[in-house]
């Protein structure tokens, strides 16, 4: 009898094996070990899934709750995720390679997640339309149905808290198909929820591939919404299998984030908010500032405090409390990012500092490589990886369009104290969120999302509220005629 920890379906509030008794291994990619199991979906699982949430919002008591008795049902989860935050953030930092802080940190935005929609749900009203023919007009907003979320292993509980929160505050019934590198987090989320007293096929966790388990959600012609984090491949995939029964689309694909450095810029300032652009989560980031322009009069002090404090980042043990920097999450990731390293230096990129580890482990230092040209791989594709590839630039219209010339547009950073620099550079640049001075501040009332290659569709507050529910339009007649 195997002593590895396992990981279920949850379906219909029960933890399950799949049909066929499929597992797949889980690992740490710090200790570069199996220490759990999960069971592997396939499309039986993934019918058996969709059939419980399908059933559990036509039938069962979820969409028909009072606003507010959802919303009390949803903090009663996050109750429970709060008072097990040492816990969950420990499957995410065994799972993922994340520093145990850092995955606190992660918990704690998931119960906000949760905790947001469910009063937003609770406290939003729909639009009344005065009409002057003698009618009454107004809106109102009613769950979707099904929704088939899938998340990524980057942020494992976050990502999927994202897409989970909004689709069941909003009344639907959701399936979730956490990565199948980092199962763990999800499936305990899916046990505190059954704890929580959520009915049966509220919230159903789907462990598996991308095919079958995935494709085969996302294709389901009983699945109203589909939401996806992950690559824009992958992505025109997803795009692709809910077309065949025309379900509407919510993607956040890949970033290759611009991060733009004026002369003027609080130096310290830009400098903390560069490492933490693209070292953080060991730049297992959509968002990560992983194009670094600076302007020609800083450009030497600029790189030798960004390299000094690059140089400062702690590697080790994810459960060690000084690390702020672990493993890559698994060896086909490290492989890649390693891949592009090795790219980088054969094109006659300079490597300031960082490199692939020669130990054995699935680290990558953190890089920094300026001396590349505007068309070479690592320069263009997203690496995704702790990499920061460094060029100088001379006027705002020249960094303009070195920002924009990319097929993604996920996020951009500018570091300025120049206020009307600032507005106007924010304007021309073509990114669904635009940081002045400062990374990874969310309100979660704000639109989320890219253009181009970084996605289709926003999602937050309100944006969440569109696509999660079917708005409708109400006209009543008031005047009588004849």
């Amino acid at each position: 009898m195997s002593d590895l920890q396992f990981f279920g379906h949850i379906i219909d509030n029960e933890e399950v094996e799949s049909l066929d008794g499929g597992r797949f291994d889980v690992w740490n990619p710090w200790t570069r070990e199996v220490w759990a199991q999960a069971a592997e979906g396939s499309a039986a699982d993934a019918d058996r899934a969709v059939t419980s949430a399908r059933k559990a919002f036509d039938e069962g008591p979820w969409p028909r709750l009072g606003r507010t008795e959802r919303a009390a049902a949803i903090h009663r989860l996050a109750d429970l995720m709060q008072e097990r935050t040492a816990e969950i953030a420990r499957l995410d930092s065994t799972n993922m390679g994340k520093p145990f802080e850092q995955a606190k940190h992660d918990v704690a935005r998931s119960v906000w997640n949760f905790r947001f929609f469910a009063d937003h749900q609770r406290d939003h009203c729909g639009e009344v339309y005065p009409m002057d023919s003698g009618h009454h007009c107004y809106s109102e907003f009613g769950p979707a149905g099904v929704v088939a979320a899938i998340s990524p292993w980057n942020f494992p509980l976050m990502m999927a808290s994202w897409k989970i929160a909004p689709a069941i505050a909003w009344g639907n019934t959701c399936i979730i198909k956490p990565s199948e590198d980092t199962p763990a987090s999800v499936t305990y989320l899916g046990r505190l929820a059954v704890e929580a007293g959520f009915p049966p096929g509220v919230l159903n966790v789907l462990n598996g591939h991308g095919a079958p388990a995935g494709s085969s959600i996302t294709g389901d012609d009983r699945v109203d919404r589909v939401t996806f984090t992950g690559s824009s491949q992958t992505g025109k995939l997803v795009m692709a299998s809910a077309a065949t029964h025309l379900a509407p689309v919510s993607l956040e694909l890949g970033g290759k984030g611009a991060n733009l450095v004026f002369a003027d810029a609080d130096l310290d300032n830009a400098v903390y908010w560069a490492v933490e652009a693209i070292f953080r989560n060991a730049g297992q980031i959509c968002l990560a500032g992983s194009r670094l322009f600076v302007q020609d009069e800083i450009y030497d002090e600029f790189m030798a405090r960004f390299v000094a404090a690059a140089e400062a980042l702690t590697i080790g043990d994810p459960f060690d409390p000084a690390t702020r920097f672990s493993a890559l999450a698994s060896r086909r990731h490290f492989e890649k990012v390693a891949s592009y390293v090795a790219a980088a230096q054969e094109l006659g990129g300079r490597i300031h500092t960082g490199g692939v580890a020669q130990d054995g482990s699935w680290v990558v230092r953190p890089t920094i490589i300026d001396g590349l040209a505007l068309d070479a791989a690592p320069y263009c594709e997203e690496i995704f990886g702790p990499v920061c590839v460094v060029n100088r630039f001379g006027t705002e219209d020249e960094v303009v369009h070195l920002a924009n010339d990319t097929r993604y547009g996920l996020n951009a950073m500018l570091f300025t104290e120049n206020l009307s620099r600032a507005h106007r550079v924010a304007a021309r640049l073509k990114a669904g969120t635009v940081w002045v001075n400062c990374f990874f501040i969310r309100d979660l009332r704000t639109p989320f999302g890219g253009v181009g290659d970084s996605g289709v569709g926003r999602e937050g507050g309100n944006f969440s509220r569109e696509f999660f529910t079917e708005p409708k339009a109400v006209v009543m007649q008031i005047d009588r005629k004849g």
